[in-house]
């Protein structure tokens, strides 16, 4: 059976910058050994999968070699193509029923506002070989979630310049880790990178999932609710963050780049 995906640029309005995925539309739920073969096809950061599922959709996102819990942009690049396709309506939230539980996104203005849960990186002793691994000789916080690192540098040129030693990084940072500084840019609150080479991602362009972590940590620091983030990976990519009690808003711009006719 055939199946269109669309690759889409998520992050930001620029086409070839941002944070590419793909994006697959299911009729019903596929066999799982199949989407994660077909993500490893596309060999990019995630490929999402999406089909209905009652009165909402269901989500599910993987990277070229495991499926994951939670994706900001996968999740910004499904709801740009499901109302570019007109499979659902502009003037209604979109639900995604996902591992992490009810997601929702919708359309304010030209930009896509995803509804994501907070998990707050709590402070603690870098792993072993962290620091090292990512060829960083001081930091002033260092913190974890259940996912992610979250560690944070005195310099934005330090930070644009990091080239973390992956192998050794991959099995010290549990999902991934993120690096982040206070911004050099007066167009931004803070910068970061974002670095998952355990899970086949040596550095993501732009990572929505890590900004609700990042968010909420610059949010406290800088007593601000509503924030401008800029990832500095190489592509690069913008992200809007409003804290709002437990949840954080992402909003971002996206665009799609490609359709793809799978054929087998």
């Amino acid at each position: 059976m055939k199946h269109t995906l669309f690759q889409v640029d998520a992050f930001t309005s620029q086409p070839f910058t941002g944070n590419p995925a793909a994006v697959c539309w299911l009729d019903h739920p596929a066999d799982e050994a199949w989407m994660q073969n077909v993500a490893a096809e596309m060999n990019l950061a995630e490929t999402a999968f999406v089909h209905p599922e009652g009165d909402s959709l269901r989500l599910r996102w993987f990277t070229p070699v495991v499926e994951v819990d939670l994706c900001g942009h996968a999740t910004l690049s499904a709801a740009h193509v499901l109302w570019q396709e007109n499979r659902c309506p502009t003037d209604q939230p979109l639900l995604f029923e996902t591992r992490s539980g009810t997601l929702t996104a919708t359309k304010v203005g030209e930009k896509i506002e995803l509804i994501f849960p907070i998990a707050p990186a709590i402070e603690q002793a870098p792993a072993d070989g962290l620091l090292e691994a990512l060829g960083i000789s001081e930091a002033t916080f260092c913190g974890k979630n259940a996912w992610d690192w979250l560690i944070e540098i005195p310099s934005a040129k330090t930070l644009r310049q990091l080239a973390p030693n992956h192998s050794l990084l991959a099995p010290v940072s549990s999902r991934g880790v993120m690096v982040t500084t206070q911004s050099d840019d007066p167009r931004y609150d803070f910068l970061s990178r974002f670095f998952a080479p355990a899970y086949g991602i040596p550095e993501d362009p732009v990572t929505g999932s890590a900004h609700c972590v990042l968010g909420e940590y610059w949010s406290r620091k800088l007593g601000k609710t509503t924030l401008a983030a800029y990832q500095a990976s190489p592509r690069g990519g913008e992200v809007e963050v409003q804290v709002r009690n437990d949840r954080a808003l992402l909003r971002g711009h996206a665009v799609t780049v490609a359709c793809i006719e799978l054929l087998f």
